[in-house]
This record gives C-alpha cells, structure tokens and sequence, in this order.
C-alpha cells in the first residue's frame, strides 16, 4: 500500500512537467540539438505517449514497423507545426492519445496491422504538430527524434521483456495519466 501511495504521488508530481513542455503556457525555447532532445523527457504527455507507442507494438503481430510509422509521421507533424498548421483541440488530442494507448496496452488489445498503423501515424502527427510549433529549428527537430526514438525503441524494448500482468497494470496506469491529462487540458 505504502509503495502505491508513492507511486501515485509520483506520477501527480509529474503530471505538473506535461505543461513545461509547451511554451504555449509562456516562456521561449532555446532550439538546438540538446534542447530537442530533452523536450520528449520534459512532459509527461510525450514521454508516456511514445513509451507507450513502443510498449503496444512489441505485442502486435508482424507490427515492427510500427515504431518506424511513430517516427515518419512525427516528422511529418513537425514540420506541419512548423509550417504553420494549427491543430484546434491539440493539446487535448495528445492527451487523448496517452489514455488511449494505455487502454490499449491495459487490455491487451490486439488491431489489425492497418488500424494499428493509422492510429499510430495520427497520434504521431499530433506529437509532432505540437513540437514543430516549440521546436522549428532543424537541430531541434534531429535531437527530438533521436529522443523519441530512444523511447519509442526502449518502450519496445520494455514490452518485449515485461509479463504480460505488469505490462497490463502499466497500461491501466498510463491510461489514468492520460485522463487525468485530458481533463487539465
């Protein structure tokens, strides 16, 4: 019980970090490298949203690709931000794809190849849209996608490796996050 109460202290903690990660709540971005890099592990959205990305393909069938569509239309995002495009409701839907993805892992749900792929690819172009507007510098946008690839994979990585029960309860804990992120958006 004690280590729950911890851990649920933790995550209401952090969910103060998703708002930092946007500098439509105030403040400018530096735009280098190291500053892409760092934004995915600034907000909480982002972080578990492309965790998550990596967690549910590694228990998808013939889903290796998944990732690689994460990052492709991620890029595509971001330079739909940086073009301009603005997304009504953004920061809901990135939200929105938090608690998704952790229903989804939470429930082990299983999408065909092409659903899984258009779902992603619509999360990812969220995330992105989001990041072109913070982050318009191409270094910025290298580093970010170093990052999330870094995530992405190790979110993999972490399905892969983990029982099935853990990854369920990890699942149910993101998608709590992520309806907690929708309703302070």
């Amino acid at each position: 019980m004690k280590n729950q109460r911890i851990a649920a202290a933790a995550v209401l903690a952090l969910a103060c970090a998703a708002a930092a990660a946007h500098p439509q709540t105030g403040g400018a971005h530096a735009h280098g490298f190291f500053d892409g890099f760092v934004h995915p592990f600034t907000g909480l959205d982002h972080l578990l949203a492309m965790l998550a990305v990596g967690i549910w393909s590694a228990r998808q069938a013939n889903a290796r690709w998944l990732p690689a569509t994460f990052l492709g239309m991620m890029l595509f995002g971001v330079l739909t931000g940086v073009a301009g495009l603005a997304i009504p409701g953004l920061e809901t839907g990135i939200a929105l794809t938090v608690a998704l993805m952790g229903m989804l892992i939470a429930v082990a749900a299983r999408l065909p190849a092409a659903l899984g792929g258009l779902m992603v690819g619509a999360f990812a172009l969220l995330h992105g849209n989001a990041h072109g507007h913070e982050l318009p510098e191409a270094a910025s946008t290298m580093g970010l996608l170093a990052a999330s690839a870094l995530l992405v994979y190790g979110g993999r990585m972490l399905g892969r490796v983990s029982p099935a029960l853990a990854l369920k309860l990890a699942g149910a804990a993101i998608a709590a996050t992520g309806v907690m992120l929708v309703a302070t958006a």
